[in-house]
């Protein structure tokens, strides 16, 4: 691919995550070309219909996501990692697409195969980071990635917390060690 049909492409789907967080997964395409800087026909050469644009930013999604837990990381204190982590994760823009995506058939953006594959490296690496904030004692030993995951999703997907920040901080307070409570049976 040519070095400005990149351009375009990574501009298209920026443009469409950006307005899909605005407006809702329904937002006209009108709207995302005119957000991108290009035609209508541009948009739809690079993407045949809405399912496809979909697709693209569930991927767009995933691999933000993912990036961002890979540099989260890099901190050598896991519990503060988790915390930068979570904060990013539902900063407004982010939380918004996140609520826009659930709204879209699940099987539009999980059938690709590259979406497959980064969400599974995210989930690999989140549970790295959740035992590594375990093994430092800083985080509850009976906590699983999946529980993250769950949190996560509750407080930037479903619009539960007018300020999802927030409401996760409290959550990740909840999840430390010191806070542990045993779990019923």
């Amino acid at each position: 691919m040519r070095a400005d049909a990149k351009r375009n492409l990574s501009k298209i789907v920026e443009a469409a995550a950006e307005a899909i967080a605005e407006h809702g997964a329904a937002v006209p395409m009108s709207v995302v070309a005119a957000r991108a800087g290009v035609g209508v026909g541009t948009l739809y050469r690079r993407f045949p219909d809405r399912p496809a644009l979909l697709a693209a930013i569930g991927e767009y999604y995933i691999h933000h996501l993912h990036d961002a837990l890979t540099v989260s990381s890099r901190e050598p204190d896991a519990w503060q990692a988790l915390r930068w982590y979570v904060a990013w994760v539902a900063a407004p823009g982010r939380s918004a697409l996140a609520g826009a995506l659930v709204d879209v058939p699940v099987d539009i953006v999980t059938s690709h195969p590259e979406f497959a594959r980064r969400r599974t490296q995210w989930e690999e690496d989140l549970a790295t980071l959740v035992r590594r904030a375990q093994a430092e004692g800083d985080m509850r030993a009976d906590v699983t990635v999946d529980d993250l995951i769950a949190l996560l999703k509750l407080f930037t997907c479903s619009g539960a917390a007018d300020d999802p920040v927030r409401h996760l901080h409290l959550m990740l307070d909840g999840l430390q060690t010191a806070a542990a409570t045993p779990m019923p049976q």
